[in-house]
């Protein structure tokens, strides 16, 4: 979130997506409830007015993917003409599917390698914002590439690790 508030790229979703994280987070951590959820989903849109994307699933018929429950996130991204499709499971986007429409799929990891080489103080500025954000327990720099780490972003924390004194 505080890298798609850098001006780097528009961060976008749809509600589907944000049902589908809100699920999955609901499945994995039982310290979690719906409503906290909602005030984080209700806190995103208000802080990216413009990434929420509707009118998309007349798309979708249209579209083959290997899961067929990923067309909305493809349908979205072109309705929104987004250049790369975010996401842990690249292999269910695959590029001869993609490319027609001028999309790429990348892992999280990726995508915030190319954010940091197009600029290394804003993705400083967003992860110590993130840190920063997080007080309920707050997080040391180790504690929070710890975190980056079991999320699989693994280069990421080796192109910040140089960068620690800052985050």
């Amino acid at each position: 979130m505080h890298l798609g508030l850098s001006g780097l790229y528009r961060a976008r979703w749809t509600e589907r997506i944000h049902e589908e994280w809100i699920g999955a987070l609901l499945r994995n951590r039982s310290d979690l409830t719906r409503e906290m959820l909602q005030w984080t989903r209700q806190r995103m849109d208000a802080a990216i007015p413009d990434a929420l994307v509707d009118v998309y699933e007349g798309l979708e018929a249209d579209l083959d993917l290997p899961d067929p429950d990923d067309r909305h996130v493809l349908a979205a991204a072109i309705l929104c003409h987004a250049g790369t499709i975010v996401t842990y499971n690249v292999k269910d986007f695959p590029d001869p599917v993609l490319a027609p429409f001028g999309i790429s799929a990348q892992h999280p990891d990726e995508f915030i390698e190319h954010t940091f080489h197009l600029s290394t103080p804003a993705v400083c500025k967003a992860v110590r914002a993130q840190r920063a954000s997080l007080k309920n327990p707050p997080n040391t720099v180790e504690q929070l590439f710890d975190c980056f780490l079991q999320q699989g972003l693994a280069q990421t924390v080796a192109l910040l690790r140089p960068h620690a004194e800052l985050l």
